[in-house]
């Protein structure tokens, strides 16, 4: 309770496993919600129509809600990889469709995205920040870095614009500290959360960011 931001904290009492679970099945349930949006998202791109309109009208039904509706490059971070991972393993021979099919979906949204940059034919790609959200240091299982890895296999130089020091090691990729520089160099600029850093190059820029979340 020491550790609650509100006074009146519900407070459920269960077994171990159960607890374990309801954490597993509480960031997979999160993980399919980023993946629906997204998944939404490749549609209205392949079809030449408004994300931010159809999620606008969908957000509409209260069963629904206009909540953890941003589309992105897809999920990443500490929990929601591992959790689904974890949960699709706890399943072993119980049948199930629904979770393999969380997991499966992330990386078709890296993929499909990654062509996306491709065809567009860019020399170099500059990623603006590694983490997964604004004012975050979390650069754990990236989504955006997966996706360069995919562009750079086409030859395309890759360029990292993080201004925490310790990201260096996740990839080979260069590192650029000055951010000028940085949006210099870059012929698209990749953003999973759009910052107004970039407002000066927004010609260059490359996100799925509608809302301007985190």
């Amino acid at each position: 309770m020491q550790g609650a931001l509100k006074k009146d904290t519900t407070i459920l009492l269960t077994g171990t496993r159960e607890a374990e679970a309801t954490k597993l099945f509480s960031n997979t349930y999160l993980a399919l919600r980023v993946a629906f949006f997204n998944e939404l998202d490749s549609y209205a791109l392949t079809q030449n129509i408004s994300s931010r309109e159809i999620i606008d009208g969908v957000s509409l039904d209260p069963r629904i809600g206009d909540y953890y509706n941003n589309p992105s490059f897809g999920y990443g971070g500490y929990c929601l990889p591992k959790d689904t991972k974890q949960l699709l393993a706890n399943y072993d021979n119980i049948p199930q469709n629904i979770i393999g099919a969380v997991i499966d979906a992330n990386q078709t949204r890296q993929d499909f995205l990654a062509q996306n940059i491709i065809d567009q034919k860019p020399r170099s790609v500059g990623i603006y920040r590694l983490a997964m959200k604004n004012n975050s240091d979390n650069f754990r299982e990236s989504s955006v870095l997966k996706i360069a890895e995919k562009i750079s296999l086409n030859g395309i130089k890759i360029f990292v614009y993080e201004p925490h020091n310790n990201c260096s090691n996740f990839s080979e990729f260069q590192y650029i500290n000055n951010l000028s520089e940085f949006k210099t160099t870059s012929d698209i600029i990749l953003a999973n959360r759009y910052n107004s850093e970039l407002d000066d190059v927004l010609g260059k820029v490359y996100t799925r960011d509608l809302f301007n979340e985190n």
